[in-house]
């Protein structure tokens, strides 16, 4: 970032819609990104990219984002049982910080967001660019209750020691006994 922040801008910085499309695949963000050759910043737009999201720190940090991988889930809510069936398959692109080490050991962390939260934990692997979990989670909940609430994954690290290094989630409003399979944008942990 401070390489990009080294040079002089020659025009007015132009950015198309799309730069924010989280869908797309990260290679073409990236080459969009690369195109513009520099974005300089002063302590003061710093100050206030916290409040303004038009500002260039915020346009960088969304950029930042998009490196932090994306975990492949399923879902399927059997009503005759009144079951959630949560399957975490992949984490794939995974980035973490340099103080975990090279290949830390890796879990998620599930969350159903109910009045009284319901936690359950993969088991830890050893990070690379495509993690395999293929571990199925079922709780008997009913329907309604779910259709109001979300199911967020923390991703953490085990090994040196214990630290969330990403997360995201996802509504569950329109689970089905039709399993579906989602890919959801890993972003940096809340504060």
């Amino acid at each position: 970032v401070s390489d990009l922040r080294a040079s002089a801008l020659a025009g007015p910085l132009d950015v198309s819609r799309s730069m924010f499309d989280l869908r797309s695949p990260p290679h073409r963000f990236i080459k969009r990104y690369d195109s513009v050759s520099s974005v300089p910043s002063s302590s003061s737009s710093r100050k206030d990219s916290q409040g303004s999201n038009r500002s260039l720190d915020t346009i960088t940090l969304s950029g930042d984002e998009r490196d932090f991988g994306r975990l492949n889930v399923k879902l399927c809510y059997v009503s005759s049982v009144e079951q959630i069936w949560i399957t975490i398959l992949h984490c794939k692109d995974l980035s973490w910080p340099s103080s975990c080490g090279e290949n830390p050991r890796i879990c998620v962390k599930g969350i159903l967001t109910l009045p009284k939260p319901v936690h359950f934990k993969s088991s830890a692997k050893e990070a690379c660019n495509d993690i395999e979990f293929m571990e199925t989670f079922v709780f008997a909940i009913k329907l309604q209750s779910l259709q109001a609430v979300r199911l967020v994954f923390k991703i953490q690290t085990q090994t040196p020691r214990k630290k969330t290094i990403g997360e995201c989630s996802l509504a569950l409003r329109e689970l089905s006994s039709q399993e579906s399979n989602h890919w959801l944008d890993i972003s940096p942990p809340s504060k």
